[in-house]
């Protein structure tokens, strides 16, 4: 499994990091900017990732933008919901509307910061990643 981590705090990088490196590698960005260009270099090389974990609340760029700029990649590359990354948003913020502007924005999960990794592993296999 291919991993992309979109986190700006170091302790939740590296939590996230402990808890997927497990299942394979993983890459990080520490901003939607390094998010963006990540993807589309992991796009032109054939390689997408398996997996994005994207925070919300980051500086510059949130990840309700950073989620619509992938699923526009994936869109202009047409590749189909089935193939598309699985994007877990993480954030603090689970207020009603940051979880719906999150699944209308097409994610595929939400998880509440502090992560817990039983929680992070069950929905990994949900959608058969592991």
């Amino acid at each position: 499994m291919r991993t992309l981590i979109v986190e700006d705090e170091f302790v939740g990088r590296m939590q996230l990091k402990y808890f997927l490196e497990k299942h394979g590698s993983c890459d990080i960005a520490v901003d939607g900017k390094e998010a963006i260009a990540a993807t589309k270099m992991a796009l032109d090389n054939g390689k997408h990732y398996n997996l994005i974990c994207l925070d919300i609340k980051m500086p510059g760029m949130d990840g309700h933008e950073v989620l619509a700029l992938i699923r526009e990649q994936e869109e202009t590359r047409k590749i189909d919901n089935a193939s598309r990354s699985k994007i877990f948003m993480t954030s603090a913020l689970s207020d009603p509307r940051n979880v719906f502007k999150a699944f209308n924005g097409l994610c595929d999960e939400y998880l509440a910061k502090p992560v817990d990794e039983d929680k992070l592993t069950g929905l990994l296999k949900t959608h058969n990643l592991v």
